[in-house]
């Protein structure tokens, strides 16, 4: 069975064929480091990791582009206009770049603790003004940019008369000529619809940049475009994202990308669905935004609990990526049971040697096992469906359970079955599903920050000052805090 998936712009799954195999190119758009990630960010990640995991299993070579949003974007959509990094560095008192990279790290630090693999190449939105310049250079050229006091808009009226603006999200043009509310400092635009590409910079404005029509600083959409671009090319195989993208950003990036470079930019464009807190949408409005140090340490007030990130990233491949992820604590609870149930299995299937059960097999349960495992692979190549897989994995626990000890014979699978098995577990447990122990992963925190502790103690001992409170202080910012004691000892706690 050939590796299908879901298509979002033709709404259909469809036969996975790479441009030019066995090289596969992939853009996911990446934070914006303006602040804390938070649950609601786990899930892309996660899920576009399982992907390129998946992807290079099946043998492909893949790029993986994963961007990350330091220039604060333009809001087009239902709220106000603003810089959300330059707002937020006002508030904390730093530098712009400061909390940039305080909010890069912490996000780097978060995707290590659910074992996310390393993007190829992680460009930023400030290192590729140039490039972000010359496309649009290239729109106005294309009549489709136009100039107005120093700003720069996509002409989307204009576009639609010969292209399908609104393919990608299912909106109608013409609705969103009349419905699409005018935000403040947007008047100087030809229609509500249009878009910024580049926007004049006030004076108060911390973040800008030098351009042909004055210092201003890119809009939200042409960063993406610009990156995607550069390192994948005009045409690449596989544009992922959350669903809250599809529109205005994805569907802008078409447009912008069409104009540049006359074709389509992505051949098959992916989208994850949200996670909802019991049953309402995670937003700052609903006072629900759960932070992923907070998930980690327990201190919220929707929390009952601190939750290793294993446990997150088996809760979210639970549940297939295009479906609605309904959270809880009482859900987490739940994953955390399965997942420490499904690891002792597996340990117990590593030690399992076919000495034990070398004895003619249950042929019915033989045959069970092999089917099971077979459809691990069916399921993969259906549109990347983990949750299934999970649930034949289940399925074979109780098996492995009941041969711990090597006296069930009758239900004895073979020695081929069992290598295949143990083959299979950790090819899919470990490689393609990115698990680990709940104790391997509080391991490596573990020996992490004694390590720190080590280093602390140390530079204090040689009154290295400046070392020790960088190490606290940092640690702080990532939600962690390490304390000296009276007996001379440092201890340690998240949260």
């Amino acid at each position: 069975m050939p590796l299908k998936l879901y298509n979002s712009l033709t709404r259909q799954k469809e036969i996975f064929k790479p441009i030019t195999p066995p090289h596969v190119g992939m853009y996911v758009c990446g934070p914006t480091v303006s602040g804390e990630s938070h649950l609601g960010h786990a899930r892309p990640y996660i899920t576009f990791d399982v992907v390129v995991r998946y992807l290079t299993y099946l043998g492909y070579k893949v790029r993986y582009v994963r961007n990350i949003t330091d220039a604060g974007h333009f809001e087009e959509e239902g709220r106000e206009a603003e810089d959300k990094i330059s707002k937020k560095a006002q508030l904390e008192k730093v530098e712009p770049m400061e909390l940039v990279q305080k909010y890069t790290n912490l996000f780097h630090w978060a995707m290590k603790q659910f074992n996310t693999l390393d993007p190829n190449i992680e460009p930023t939105a400030t290192g590729h003004i140039v490039e972000q310049i010359n496309m649009i250079e290239k729109i106005i050229e294309a009549g489709y940019g136009y100039v107005v006091n120093g700003s720069v808009y996509f002409d989307v009226k204009k576009y639609a008369a010969t292209h399908n603006y609104g393919e990608l999200s299912g909106r109608i043009v013409d609705d969103l000529l009349e419905t699409t509310r005018s935000l403040e400092g947007q008047d100087e635009k030809r229609n509500k619809a249009d878009f910024a590409l580049w926007k004049s910079a006030p004076p108060q404005h911390i973040m800008r940049w030098k351009s042909p029509w004055g210092e201003g600083f890119p809009g939200w959409h042409i960063e993406c475009s610009a990156m995607a671009t550069k390192y994948l090319g005009s045409r690449f195989d596989i544009h992922g994202g959350g669903m809250d993208l599809q529109f205005p950003h994805h569907e802008s990036e078409i447009a912008q990308s069409w104009i540049c470079n006359h074709v389509e930019p992505a051949k098959y464009w992916m989208h994850n669905n949200m996670i909802t807190i019991n049953g309402k949408k995670m937003g700052k409005s609903y006072n629900n935004v759960i932070k992923l140090t907070e998930m980690f340490s327990g201190n919220h007030p929707l929390l009952t609990q601190a939750f290793n990130p294993m446990t997150i990233r088996f809760f979210i491949l639970q549940t297939h990526y295009r479906s609605t992820l309904d959270f809880s604590s009482e859900a987490l609870v739940a994953a955390e049971k399965g997942l420490k149930r499904l690891w002792e299995a597996y340990e117990i299937l590593k030690k399992l040697k076919s000495a034990n059960i070398d004895l003619p097999a249950d042929s019915e349960l033989d045959n069970k096992i092999n089917k099971l495992i077979d459809e691990f692979d069916e399921f993969m190549n259906d549109d990347f469906n983990t949750a299934k897989v999970l649930a034949n994995i289940f399925e074979i626990v109780p098996v492995i359970n009941s041969l711990k000890d090597g006296l069930i014979r009758k239900d004895a699978i073979s020695s081929a079955t069992l290598h295949r098995t143990k083959d299979v577990f950790t090819i899919y447990l470990e490689n393609i599903l990115g698990l680990q122990s709940l104790s391997q992963n509080n391991e490596t925190l573990n020996g992490v920050m004694e390590l720190l502790a080590d280093i602390r103690k140390e530079a204090k001992s040689k009154r290295d000052f400046y070392t020790s409170d960088k190490i606290r202080k940092q640690l702080a910012e990532l939600g962690i805090e390490m304390k000296d004691e009276k007996d001379g000892s440092i201890s340690w706690s998240a949260g």
